[in-house]
């Protein structure tokens, strides 16, 4: 039910009409075509480019083509006045029935309004977190986690098949030094006294990984050489810290459908590197010095080589280094085949600010890999810096050297936590303020988006204790104030479509900052006249159509909450 995808048909039409009638040529193309809301209410409820953009290639005039289309478009249905604005621009006013039709719709679908199929089912695959199994979810890894789970979200809710998956880094050294550290929190746990050396992993949260690993293990690997345990513990440690991984990802409401190992990668980089040797894209060569190198400090060396330039990069990337060893690269390369050879439509990595160096090199290689086929977007998180009335917090209660997610959640809340990370766009930095985020005030985003839905909860047992038998609404009551907000609660489908397509879910908060405060001014109105209250005892037919739109409102909020994942509240305390 996208009110703006609907006239945009009828635009299509008029154009059809017009080239039916030779004002027009045949073959024009209008994928440019747009239908929206007008910069300027006051112009009217829709704006088409259409004449704009179909002059040039017509060889017309963009104001002569838009005074042509609105005769038409005049004689279609919902359509009560149409006029043409400075060089071509068309404004169309529809009627209030039209609005009416909209508002029952929001009622009628429930929590289906705004669901689209703008995805036709395509298989996508978004990847997030991917953060290393060696400590506890932090707030490093917060905002790419709910950037990611709400775009999830967002593109299943416009119609795309999602699997949400998480990468696991769990070969490389940090791994074993990631094993070497639980071996002492296993010796800790059998009654050791223990130090734990620079280069290892000092947290606490490793302590209850050495119970396990006692638990089960006994005495048996105290004094065994490392040969003997490294690679079995390792194993184990893996997957016990995997364990609070995702139960803090649970948390966050986070439940992901594929967690993929870097360790289980085995021959898909040969495949990989197979697979571009096959379309003529490897080479033995020498890099270039590094920038800040000093030829003191720079030794060329033959490497297997990528062309990634020819897709893009900056360089081409060594596969495999001199010493015969893959690259970090050829991990992620290998990765991505292993996507490709999945069959998905399309990609999409969130990565956080210090992987953007990365991004030319990736989307390179699946450009190579799929030719082209299959679109790779990545999206970059940038940092969050934890405030606490106005001043940096830096240390943890639990792990000594940073805050942990778990803290924040059990703190403020998951709602709270999704909510305002998406209050910025991802790249921006980003300050979470603890007193600020549970502060009841206007300034706060999540508040007054929660308190817009909590007051119009409120609004049916104001009705139960006045007491007042509602007839059916009749919407022709409502009026252009209120009629107004509905036409913005039919934005949301647009909104939707729009979000999902350019792969943005902070949109959706936005959006519904902007319709919450557009409920409030209505709300707040009757605050200084008593005849624009919502519920009014003598005027039982009044309230019930400014109930139905208060109704229609907090099912666009309940419904757009869902998408990015946050509960909408009854009530606020």
């Amino acid at each position: 039910m996208n009110l703006y995808a609907e006239y945009r048909t009828l635009v299509q039409q008029a154009i059809a009409t017009l080239v039916a009638q030779a004002t027009l040529p045949a073959g024009l193309a209008t994928a440019n075509v747009t239908v929206e809301p007008p910069r300027d209410a006051s112009h009217g409820d829709l704006s088409t480019n259409a004449a704009m953009v179909l002059a040039k290639p017509a060889g017309t005039n963009p104001r002569a083509l838009a005074e042509a289309l609105a005769i038409v478009l005049r004689t279609m249905p919902g359509i009560t006045s149409v006029d043409v604005a400075g060089p071509g621009f068309i404004n169309l006013r529809l009627a209030d029935s039209v609005w009416h039709a909209q508002l029952n719709a929001m009622l009628g679908t429930g929590a289906g309004y705004g669901r689209s199929t703008v995805g036709q089912g395509r298989r996508i695959n978004v990847e997030y977190v991917s953060a290393n199994p060696t400590g506890p979810m932090h707030m490093g890894h917060c905002r790419g986690a709910v950037v990611g789970d709400a775009l999830a979200g967002l593109l299943a809710f416009a119609g795309w098949d999602v699997t949400k998956e998480y990468y696991i880094n769990d070969a490389g050294g940090q791994v074993d030094t990631l094993a070497r550290s639980a071996h002492l929190r296993y010796r800790e746990a059998l009654g050791e006294t223990i130090t734990i050396p620079e280069g290892l992993y000092p947290g606490d949260y490793l302590v209850p990984v050495g119970q396990a690993l006692a638990a089960e293990f006994g005495d048996a690997y105290v004094n065994a050489p490392e040969s003997d345990w490294l690679v079995l513990f390792r194993t184990r440690t893996v997957a016990l810290m995997m364990v609070r991984i995702r139960a803090d990802l649970a948390l966050l409401g986070i439940v992901q459908d594929v967690y993929f190992s870097e360790a289980g990668l085995g021959g898909r980089v040969q495949e990989a590197l197979d697979t571009l040797a096959g379309k003529g894209l490897i080479y033995e060569g020498e890099l270039e010095k590094p920038k800040g190198e000093t030829s003191d400090d720079w030794e060329p060396r033959p490497q297997t080589l990528f062309r990634s330039t020819q897709f893009g990069d900056d360089q081409d990337r060594a596969m495999r280094k001199s010493n015969g060893s893959w690259t970090y690269f050829a991990g992620d390369v290998a990765y991505h085949w292993d996507k490709l050879t999945r069959h998905y439509d399309a990609l999409v990595n969130i990565f956080g600010a210090d992987h953007a160096g990365y991004v030319k090199r990736v989307t390179a290689a699946v450009k190579a890999l799929s030719d082209g086929r299959v679109p790779l977007d990545i999206k970059i998180v940038n940092l969050v810096k934890l405030m606490r009335a106005g001043e940096p917090v830096k240390m943890s209660k639990r792990s000594g050297n940073f805050v942990t997610l778990d803290e924040v959640v059990e703190e403020v809340g998951k709602d709270v936590v999704r909510f305002v990370m998406l209050t910025k766009r991802p790249e921006s930095p980003m300050d979470f303020d603890f007193a600020h985020v549970v502060e009841q005030s206007r300034e706060n985003p999540v508040f007054y988006v929660q308190y817009a839905h909590a007051r119009i909860a409120s609004l049916g047992r104001k009705v139960v204790e006045a007491g007042i038998a509602l007839p059916e609404p009749d919407l022709a009551l409502l009026d252009p104030d209120e009629l107004g907000v509905i036409k913005m609660a039919a934005n949301f489908p647009r909104i939707v479509e729009q979000s999902a397509e350019a792969r943005e879910p902070h949109r959706i908060a936005f959006y519904l900052g902007d319709l919450a405060a557009a409920f409030h001014s209505q709300w707040n109105a009757g605050n200084d006249d008593a005849a624009r209250r919502f519920v009014l005892a003598d005027r039982p037919d009044l309230t019930a159509a400014r109930l139905a739109m208060a109704r229609a409102v907090g099912q666009v909020i309940r419904n757009g909450l869902a998408v990015i994942g946050v509960a909408a509240a009854e009530e606020l305390h």
